[in-house]
């Protein structure tokens, strides 16, 4: 992230470091509101539509109305993407956040309060193919969110705190489970393939319902892979043949091991080679503005 970047803030474009929001944004004091990443390859966002559908969703959950259409979100986050494509010389990740506002501290919403609109672009580095082939290295936890994980909000801190837990273990991801089922990871949606068969939990409140886990299946189904949408317990999850995690800036990652013990040969598997090679050409496609 450069602190010289341009950022969008209630209606203005300026510098991210002259950016500035109240102490009293119920953002900063309750961590009442909802966000979004979403990534720029040469300049296109990326699904933006299926992005812009669950911020909707995302902020009718916590009972916060939009303050934009789709048109405006599109024009607003496009313009971000352009002022900082030269800096940035690349792709970018884009993220916005929406707050409930300012207003005096008190734990019911407060009234005719407008809504804190927040955008940021940060530079996404291309992946290198060869490092991640090597793959990386999960646990599995216990699951200590909320209920309603299919919402999209910045009350992180269980989140970040599994995450930490992996890191202090020597892990890059914690993959949670809840009454035997596996959900996702801490920060990234879950894949597994079991007799060549992709498989990923289906969606529910216990998981966020990625846009490039939503690709992943329709990429998967459409190139002839069998993919399966369904419950998953822990016992597939430690016999899977293959672990996938996936992320709109990670995209889709190999886990070679798991909870210390190797998968498989120990790199990328065969069905995540072919899905790779499906979700690069996708990709580029987006970068000439033919998909979206």
């Amino acid at each position: 992230m450069s602190l010289s970047s341009i950022c969008y803030l209630n209606g203005s474009y300026q510098p991210l470091d002259q950016a500035k929001v109240s102490v009293l944004d119920r953002g900063f004091i309750f961590g009442d509101g909802v966000y979004e990443v979403i990534p720029a390859y040469a300049g296109h966002l990326f699904r933006l539509q299926q992005h812009l559908q669950r911020l909707d969703n995302s902020l009718k959950a916590i009972k916060l109305a939009n303050p934009l259409s789709n048109s405006e979100w599109q024009n607003m986050l496009q313009q971000l993407v352009e002022k900082n494509q030269d800096q940035n010389n690349g792709d970018q990740s884009i993220y916005l956040q929406l707050t409930r506002g300012v207003a005096k501290r008190d734990h019911s919403f407060p009234e005719n309060t407008p809504a804190t609109v927040f955008a940021m672009s940060n530079p996404l580095l291309a992946a290198d193919m060869e490092k991640i082939q090597t793959g990386i290295s999960a646990i599995t936890l216990d699951d200590i969110r909320w209920r309603y994980c299919n919402v999209k909000t910045i009350a992180l801190l269980p989140n970040i705190l599994l995450k930490q837990e992996a890191t202090e273990k020597h892990a890059s991801e914690a993959i949670l489970v809840r009454e035997g089922q596996v959900s996702e990871g801490s920060a990234s949606n879950l894949f597994i393939v079991s007799k060549g068969v992709i498989k990923t939990p289906a969606k529910s409140e216990q998981l966020l319902p990625g846009v490039t886990r939503d690709l992943i299946v329709e990429l998967a189904q459409k190139n002839g892979l069998a993919c399966e949408e369904t419950s998953i317990s822990e016992a597939e999850l430690l016999s899977a043949d293959e672990v996938w995690l996936s992320s709109s800036t990670k995209e889709i990652i190999p886990v070679t091991r798991l909870n210390e013990k190797t998968i498989g040969t120990g790199t990328a598997g065969p069905l995540w080679q072919k899905m790779i090679t499906i979700y690069q050409a996708y990709k580029q496609q987006l970068r000439t503005g033919a998909e979206t």
